[in-house]
């Protein structure tokens, strides 16, 4: 039965009412409801919205605050006319906590650390990888790290090297550009003598480097610097190098090892009438080695070695232009180490040289390693030479421990009485050396194995040819 038509409009009013509060629900569960679950009000928390998620953050943000400022502009709207809901008033919102003072921006943690702080964890990671790229690096993140990564205390050793062989060409070209860059950020050319990095460097080393050697040694402002090493790939073709010697003398003048490996260089002229450079007065190692030719002679190596009486090892492997009247004349009356090896020369044995004995007469007394490796000595002259070491007073005993004759003319008496003159001998090398037996052409090693080539060569000189 239809109810009396009096009562439709009131029913429908109640409709339009609840229709009205389920709107009204649903807008605010939409928005309130989430804000209210994550971060409830009271708890001093709000909502940083971000594409893909929602973060929980402490403190009154702004997101929490606009959300306030919406739930308070609903609760102020007037109800609709004529409806219900306006003798059902809205629940009023729970009061917010007063927004705490607006604070200035957070400088971040790395503003806060002291500066002495920060300089010795940097000096942890430079003792365990080095100064490069890790301050290179550093020193672009703000001002602070930059003036702890410039501290000269964290510049006392730098080693760079080049990407690993077997990259793309491109790719090598790239990185050698990078290289280059945080070098010159290391030793700036304009400013160099005023750069705290680059003047307080102790050891510096250059692994496989081709044309970025040319501003290492043009450097004049690293008067720590003790060792310097640069080294370029083996069998690389380049242009020759100009090693500008006496500005390197003055610049350098604490430098106590110097290696140049496998650098085809040539001395810059010093001109007619120029005086000869201040030298490397603390110089102990040179090291000249090379596998391809090179250009250093005697006149080169005078000029190097001028003003170092405290050498101790020189290496000239592969300098076959060195000659023994050139090493005789040079002021280093200690020498312990003397590497002359040629290597990967294939006429060796037919170059005939003289005057081995000019070595050993000069440094029998200090000589512990003595290399002649693949020199052209002919018999007598190694005969007289060796024949140095026992020539040592009554009650002493030469240091000779290492001594390389492969690929000579060494005779076994030569060879017997060297090794009967040094009981220190602890390494000899006979290989390939043409005037000796089948079966002692072979390296030996240790006290033991010496003396036992020492009795074979006894034995085979005592027996009947």
């Amino acid at each position: 039965m239809a109810p009396p038509p009096a009562r439709r409009p009131r029913r429908r009013a109640i409709r339009r009412a609840r229709s009205s509060l389920l709107v009204g629900s649903r807008d605010r569960s939409a928005e309130d409801w989430w804000w209210d679950r994550l971060a409830p009000s009271g708890s001093e928390y709000h909502l940083m919205q971000a594409d893909s998620m929602l973060l929980v953050l402490p403190g009154l943000g702004p997101s929490r605050a606009r959300a306030h400022r919406r739930a308070s502009r609903r609760a102020q709207r007037p109800p609709p006319s004529g409806s219900v809901a306006a003798a059902k008033p809205r629940p009023r919102p729970r009061p917010e906590p007063a927004p705490a003072p607006e604070q200035g921006p957070d400088a971040g943690w790395g503003d806060r650390i002291p500066l002495e702080v920060l300089v010795e964890i940097f000096g942890l990671l430079v003792a365990a990888d080095g100064p490069m790229p890790f301050l290179g690096r550093a020193a672009r993140v703000c001002r602070r790290w930059h003036e702890a990564a410039s501290q000269p205390a964290l510049w006392h050793t730098v080693t760079l090297s080049p990407p690993l062989a077997g990259r793309a060409v491109k790719g090598n070209v790239k990185a050698e550009k990078k290289l280059l860059a945080s070098l010159e950020w290391l030793m700036p050319n304009r400013w160099a003598s005023m750069s705290p990095r680059f003047s307080q460097l102790q050891r510096l080393t250059l692994i496989h480097w081709k044309s970025q050697v040319h501003p290492v040694l043009k450097s004049s402002c690293c008067p720590h610097l003790q060792v310097l090493e640069v080294s370029t790939s083996i069998n690389h073709n380049n242009t020759p190098l100009q090693l500008p010697i006496e500005a390197l003398q003055k610049g350098c003048p604490q430098l106590q090892v110097l290696r140049l490996l496998n650098l085809t260089w040539l001395p810059k002229p010093s001109g007619r009438g120029v005086a000869l450079g201040p030298g490397f007065p603390s110089l102990e190692e040179l090291c000249l080695a090379s596998s391809t030719c090179n250009f250093v002679s005697n006149e080169v190596l005078g000029r190097l070695l001028h003003g170092s009486p405290n050498l101790r090892l020189l290496d000239l492997r592969g300098c076959t232009r060195i000659t023994p009247a050139g090493l005789h004349d040079l002021p280093c009356p200690e020498l312990e180490q003397l590497h002359l090896g040629l290597y990967g020369v294939s006429d060796r044995l037919t170059l005939v040289k003289e005057g081995s004995s000019l070595l050993t007469q000069k440094w029998y007394h200090t000589l512990r390693e003595l290399d002649l490796s693949g020199q052209g000595f002919s018999e007598k002259d190694l005969e007289q030479a060796l024949a140095a070491f026992s020539g040592t007073p009554s009650g002493s005993h030469p240091a000779l421990c290492s001594l390389n004759l492969r690929a000579t003319r060494v005779t076994p008496n030569t060879v017997s009485t060297v090794v009967s003159s040094c009981p220190s001998l602890l390494y000899l090398n006979l290989e390939s050396c043409r005037c000796l037996p089948r079966g002692l052409k072979r390296a030996y090693r240790g006290v033991e194995e010496v003396q036992w080539c020492l009795e074979q060569l006894l034995t085979s000189h005592a027996s009947p040819s």
